[in-house]
């Protein structure tokens, strides 16, 4: 295959993935809340089991007027929303599908690559939060960076951990490496890293950033139309990153009956799978308050991921 086709099928695939994803799991969320919660509203639009709720709501944004407050920094106001889509965007160029190379780019160091591009998320949100002029906005933006400072140690501790038993920082070599025992000896750092993205994209019942009861939207208070839209997309692929990298650092990946063939799907059903809990969580947990958020964090994820990365060293020292 020459080199520019296989560069566009490449970037073909990692939009597709982006959008499809995303909205597969939006679609999902409103059908499992539904269900779960007795919600009417979202099974009825467009007919059967209210197939077009998505599409209502895409329109819905499409329509409404996009305004910017008169006292906000308008270039900062209008750039955050692409900020906080880009390093999603960025990270699905290395989450492996499937055995063979069946991954946009394969970097040695892609597990530090991964964490490293996570880390620009704060940026989205305090640019917003600063730019809109806005008190609700920037307690909310003063939330989101104390939440996803606090919480990028356990995630990279936790990380670290299974990059340590596998002996490699490649997302392919991890899955490789992988075996059944680390559902086992690795689940209290599967725990934490779960725990900790679950705040990094601000889901309940960690989304003290956004919280509505208390502070409107908190930095997306003053974002309409598109704009607000593009937020929403970004916890959307949010989920389907985490849900990824909790699949391919910790559930095996494509591992799985008939994996040379169907390895891709087997990656594909634990991601969904692993969405589905982050959604039934959101229906299950109230929001949790800052202190307890700050607790959870530096008492007992931070703890738990140190001793975690102490007995995976232990291991493989014995090993």
């Amino acid at each position: 295959m020459p080199l520019w086709l296989d560069l566009l099928v490449r970037v073909v695939a990692v939009l597709v993935g982006f959008l499809v994803l995303p909205l597969v799991v939006g679609q999902a969320e409103h059908k499992v809340m539904a269900h779960m919660q007795g919600r009417l509203g979202p099974m009825y639009a467009g007919g059967f089991h209210g197939w077009a709720q998505l599409v209502a709501d895409g329109v819905k944004f499409v329509q409404k007027e996009d305004i910017t407050p008169r006292e906000a920094d308008r270039a900062v106001f209008r750039l955050a929303p692409m900020v906080a889509l880009f390093p999603y965007l960025v990270v699905i160029l290395v989450i492996p599908l499937g055995p063979g190379g069946l991954v946009a780019q394969s970097l040695d160091v892609g597990l530090f690559f991964v964490l490293a591009v996570l880390g620009i998320g704060v940026v989205a949100v305090l640019m917003a939060a600063w730019a809109s002029a806005n008190k609700y906005s920037l307690l909310g933006g003063l939330r989101g960076a104390a939440q996803l400072l606090g919480y990028e140690l356990p995630l990279v501790l936790s990380a670290a951990s299974i990059a340590m038993a596998a002996g490699t920082l490649s997302l392919p070599g991890i899955v490789e490496a992988w075996n059944p025992w680390w559902l086992l000896w690795q689940a209290p750092a599967a725990l934490v890293f779960f725990i900790s993205g679950l705040a990094e994209i601000r889901r309940p019942p960690f989304d003290m950033p956004i919280a509505d009861s208390e502070l409107v939207f908190g930095y997306m208070t003053e974002y309409t139309g598109l704009r607000f839209a593009f937020f929403l997309l970004a916890e959307y692929v949010g989920i389907v990153v985490i849900a990824a990298l909790t699949t391919v650092l910790f559930l095996g990946g494509w591992h799985g009956p008939a994996a040379d063939h169907l390895g891709w799907l087997w990656t594909l059903l634990k991601i969904f799978a692993v969405a589905f809990v982050i959604i039934w969580l959101r229906v299950t947990y109230p929001r949790m308050r800052e202190d307890q958020l700050q607790r959870l964090c530096w008492l007992i994820l931070v703890p738990v991921s140190l001793a975690q990365l102490v007995l995976t060293a232990a291991v493989k020292v014995a090993l």
